[in-house]
């Protein structure tokens, strides 16, 4: 992991079919360094969720600069994203995302599918297994999200999300369709993963 950095950031919405351009985000200017535990918070409708996009490079700043490791996000063609995203950034999402007919393994190996062969080598069979053993489903590698508990598909996606090493991890209310106990154990468990 390296630095990243947002310089001046800006960011439109544009709303449906209208012509009207939303400013979600001004001059925003921020530093990442590996190993920080990072939490973007504010009012509904503040750019939280632009930001993120921005990050994740799902979009790109519209003005500013958005440097990932080494490389400028807005000068990357849309493969190149891609591939970033594919290769360096880690989604959370709040609703998990599993694939209903994949088991925990095949929704952990899911973004390695993605990437160039998508070829399941020894190595990723073995980071497979660390992670379920990190998060704690080891005897559950065969079982469909349907068979697992709200905390447990979380916890799948998390290794999910970490199964490339990627530079960067985003969590977007990652507990929020957890009740409070298990959030605090998800939380945790992000946290000793951040120190290992």
């Amino acid at each position: 992991m390296g630095n990243h950095s947002g310089g001046g950031l800006f960011g439109r919405r544009r709303g449906g079919d209208q012509t009207v351009t939303v400013h979600a985000l001004k001059g925003v200017s921020v530093e990442f360094h590996e190993g920080e535990y990072v939490a973007i918070m504010g009012a509904s409708g503040s750019g939280k969720s632009t930001m993120l996009n921005l990050l994740g490079c799902l979009d790109r700043p519209t003005s500013g600069q958005y440097v990932l490791g080494d490389k400028d996000v807005a000068r990357l063609s849309d493969d190149e994203l891609s591939e970033v995203r594919s290769r360096s950034i880690g989604f959370i999402f709040q609703s998990y995302n599993l694939i209903q007919q994949y088991t925990v393994v095949e929704n952990i190996q899911l973004p390695i599918t993605y990437q160039g062969s998508g070829e399941i080598t020894e190595e990723i069979r073995r980071r497979t297994l660390e992670l379920a053993r990190l998060i704690g489903l080891e005897e559950r590698l065969d079982h469909r999200p349907a068979q697992l508990s709200g905390g447990q598909q979380q916890r799948v996606a998390i290794a999910r999300s970490l199964i490339n090493d990627p530079y960067i991890i985003l969590a977007d209310e990652a507990t929020g369709n957890l009740d409070t106990k298990t959030s605090h154990e998800i939380m945790e468990m992000l946290g000793r993963l951040n120190d290992a």
